[in-house]
């Protein structure tokens, strides 16, 4: 019997050799119902095939990042942006010798709860919904009740709690006073990671859609990162290494996930640029008027006809605007517009 063979024990032993700061599997503060271990898998790795078999990370490839109906193929959907993060948070979390495992499980579960239209989607039901709405929060709420038709992925508590302090709404800087604090190093990896990873895939996306070229980035920001996707991604990576080697254990010091003052000024500079360049453009304009008017048709429609809400959905909340909220979050793009078309908006 494949029991007897102790390949979970195995793996569990071989997170022995990780830093002394780095979450074991074993040593999990458990699962919200309590279930027999897999026999095959860490609870760690068991999380992250959850993740990657639910219909909500399926969905994440018809979701829009920032720019909405782009006209080609190579613009970052929410799903393109989730594996890029989970590839940055590795790479980091191998370096300093922490769980690869749970980096994995809490970056592509991350942003399960993005709405349709990206940003446009959240802000607009943060608006209506007297609750607000914010997707580091739903997403959370996706893997714990929405999922399974209510019965939830029934993850670990370092998975959910890296899902939910990934993102926090009034960041204005990278380790500021408005950071928030992850309960793990690998969350605070995976949190960083979705940082480099927009700032940099939405430079190349800005580029792609013409608003600008790689010579009007600020030069004092491009001089430390990099004059391509590449070099930007590999100095941020190198350096957060770096500046964060403590972590290992192999070294004294402040034990935490960090960059250089210079590289983190650097960043900033990039990213407070494309909020004034990039963002504000993308949030104008004609699909974006529409996206907005879709959401809140659809917000208006299923908050008071809430029986046309898949029946699966209608038990999970006696409210009838979280349900509203629910399954408008969990739509695609595609299937709002499509949606909305039908009820003949």
């Amino acid at each position: 019997m494949i029991e007897e063979l102790n390949v979970r024990r195995r793996l569990e032993e071989r997170e022995n050799s990780l830093s002394p700061c780095a979450v074991r599997s074993r040593q999990s503060r458990g699962r919200q119902r309590p279930e027999s271990p897999s026999p095959v898998r860490t609870d760690f790795q068991r999380d992250r095939d959850r993740i990657i078999h639910c219909k909500s990370f399926r969905r994440l490839k018809h979701k829009t990042q920032v720019f909405i109906a782009p006209p080609g193929d190579h613009y970052v959907t929410r799903l393109t942006h989730t594996l890029e993060v989970s590839q940055i948070a590795r790479t980091i979390t191998r370096a300093l010798n922490l769980n690869e495992d749970l980096t994995e499980a809490i970056s592509l579960g991350h942003d399960l709860g993005h709405t349709p239209f990206g940003h446009i989607g959240e802000n607009v039901l943060n608006e209506l919904y007297h609750g607000g709405f914010h997707h580091n929060e739903q997403s959370l709420r996706v893997v714990d009740l929405l999922e399974k038709d209510g019965l939830g992925l029934n993850l670990t508590w370092e998975v959910r709690d890296g899902i939910l302090n990934h993102s926090k709404t009034n960041i204005t800087v990278l380790y500021g006073s408005d950071w928030g604090k992850v309960g793990s190093l690998e969350g605070e990896v995976c949190k960083i990671a979705d940082l480099i990873a927009y700032i940099n895939h939405d430079i190349g996306d800005a580029i792609r859609a013409g608003l600008i070229t790689e010579n009007d980035l600020p030069r004092s920001a491009a001089e430390v990162l990099g004059h391509s996707h590449s070099e930007r991604i590999n100095t941020m990576v190198c350096d957060i290494i770096e500046w964060s080697w403590s972590v290992t254990g192999e070294v004294s010091g402040d034990v935490s996930i960090r960059m250089s003052d210079k590289v983190k000024e650097a960043a900033n500079t990039m990213r407070d640029y494309l909020f004034a360049q990039v963002y504000r453009s993308a949030a104008a304009g004609k699909e974006t008027d529409r996206a907005r008017g879709i959401v809140r048709f659809l917000y208006s429609y299923f908050s008071t006809h809430q029986k046309e809400i898949p029946v699966e959905m209608q038990n999970l909340s006696a409210e009838p605007e979280r349900l509203a909220v629910d399954y408008i979050a969990g739509m695609t793009d595609q299937y709002a517009q499509n949606l909305v078309a039908r009820l003949g908006m």
